[in-house]
């Protein structure tokens, strides 16, 4: 059964259209204007909305731009009586997700009926999935500060527009990148990730843009890069501030023009996809000591959101430990974890340099290690029990200062460069490539 809002000024098709769709079971409500609508809109979710054009007050298409900004996980169908190429060309590329022309009978409506049902229940297992699976975290929160950053994402997430998240490492940037991917007309399509720190700088512009046959020693075949995989989704830029001054450029262009050329590559494509880029660095710094292009910053920074660290949101540290343990349970097939108070109390008293990610990692570690359900203060790492002044002292300075201390203290109590990057939740090549910058000995 579905939820359906009719709405059409005209009382005779907007209760045949009801009368037909409740007597298939679904729950039906009618507005006359889109104004109405608008209003059931904001005070109930609904699954489904067929609309007129022509309205008073309000059409059609304002109703459809509306309720893609304010509800975008609702589908949208139209109907009209003055059908033109272009206005139905206007409607899809709006957001609608299909365009009825009167007069239409029943078994149209049925058809599309079908085909929205079956796309719902398809959305419905992707996030059942997903949950299961544990890619997405709490995404809500106590803090005032973190909840007007999630608005903000929310709000962005219907338009094309691209987004910058900025903050530390560990506190979900590529997480609330992929629930804003989620969260817009694009969700259906893929969302591709290419992280700017992991591969050789050699290796990067063919990663993101392709090559063909011949461009360089061993591309022997043309070969599409991760900016074509994206077209109809998401591009996700990870760590964007690390990408080179020579790309930088090429970036922009795809940025603003949405075009670009395979390595190697005379001729131009032009691709839609839309970018969300996310970085732990300073960028304003990086721009003041040339190290990052100034008009690739504010073509990337329309939409600005910053994560901020787990020490500034206390508030919400027992939602997430709860959330994790629930999840570490679930994937280990085991009856429900919980912590001591003694436990709790330690983990409020760290300040979390790694945030989420060494959050995370700390409980993974506690779970695997404790001798029954409750997790002990005991199982949690040696690092958490250190004085509240030592760890407060590390979250102290820049970003980069901190990142700096963190990574010195993690590889200092670490045996293999593996484990090191294993706790710091990056791989060993990033975390080589953050040694190299830091002038970290090990």
């Amino acid at each position: 059964m579905a939820t359906i809002l009719v709405t059409d000024d005209e009382a005779n098709i907007r209760n045949h259209l009801a009368s037909y769709m409740q007597s298939l079971g679904h729950e039906v409500e009618t507005a006359e204007d889109g104004v109405g609508a608008l209003a059931a809109v904001g005070r109930r979710r609904f699954d489904l909305v067929f609309s007129d054009v022509r309205m008073a007050r309000m059409d059609g298409l304002k109703l459809l731009a509306e309720i893609v900004r304010r509800a975008p996980e609702t589908t949208v169908v139209l109907m009209t009586a003055y059908a033109t190429v272009a206005q139905a060309v206007e409607a899809i590329r709006v957001g609608a997700y299909d365009y009825l022309v009167k007069p239409f009978g029943l078994d149209q409506v049925d058809t599309v009926l079908g085909r929205v049902l079956e796309l719902q229940t398809l959305r419905r297992e992707n996030r059942r999935l997903r949950a299961a699976a544990g890619e997405s975290p709490i995404l809500t929160s106590e803090n005032r500060a973190m909840q007007q950053e999630l608005d903000t994402a929310r709000r962005a997430a219907p338009s094309d527009a691209v987004v910058l998240l900025t903050g530390e490492s560990g506190t979900g940037k590529t997480v609330l990148a992929r629930q804003i991917h989620d969260w817009s007309r694009r969700a259906n399509g893929p969302f591709v990730t290419i992280a700017c720190t992991t591969l050789a700088e050699h290796l990067l512009e063919s990663e993101l843009f392709g090559h063909v046959r011949g461009a360089f020693t061993g591309a022997h075949k043309d070969k599409a890069g991760r900016v074509e995989a994206a077209a109809g989704g998401t591009l996700f830029l990870d760590e964007v501030g690390e990408l080179p001054l020579e790309l930088q450029g090429k970036l922009l262009r795809l940025v603003e023009e949405h075009c670009f050329e395979r390595v190697g590559a005379t001729t131009t494509a032009t691709v839609d996809t839309r970018v969300i880029a996310a970085t732990n660095r300073a960028l304003e710094r990086d721009i003041a000591a040339g190290r990052f292009r100034e008009d690739l910053f504010f073509r990337l920074n329309v939409i600005g959101i910053r994560l901020p660290p787990l020490r500034e949101r206390p508030e919400d540290l027992d939602a997430l430990v709860d959330h994790l343990l629930a999840r570490l349970a679930a994937r280990d097939r085991r009856t429900a974890l919980c912590l001591a108070p003694d436990a709790r109390a330690i983990l409020h008293a760290y300040a979390w340099p790694g945030n989420v990610r060494e959050l995370a990692n700390a409980l993974e570690r506690a779970a695997v290690l404790t001798r029954g359900d409750e997790i002990e203060a005991e199982d949690l790492p040696d690092r958490l029990h250190a004085p509240p002044g030592a760890a407060t002292d590390s979250a102290t300075g820049s970003l980069e200062d901190l990142e700096k201390r963190h990574i010195e203290r993690v590889l200092a109590e670490s045996t293999t460069l593996e484990e090191a990057a294993a706790r710091l939740g990056i791989d060993v090549t990033t975390l080589w490539r953050k040694r190299k910058r830091y002038r970290l000995d090990w």
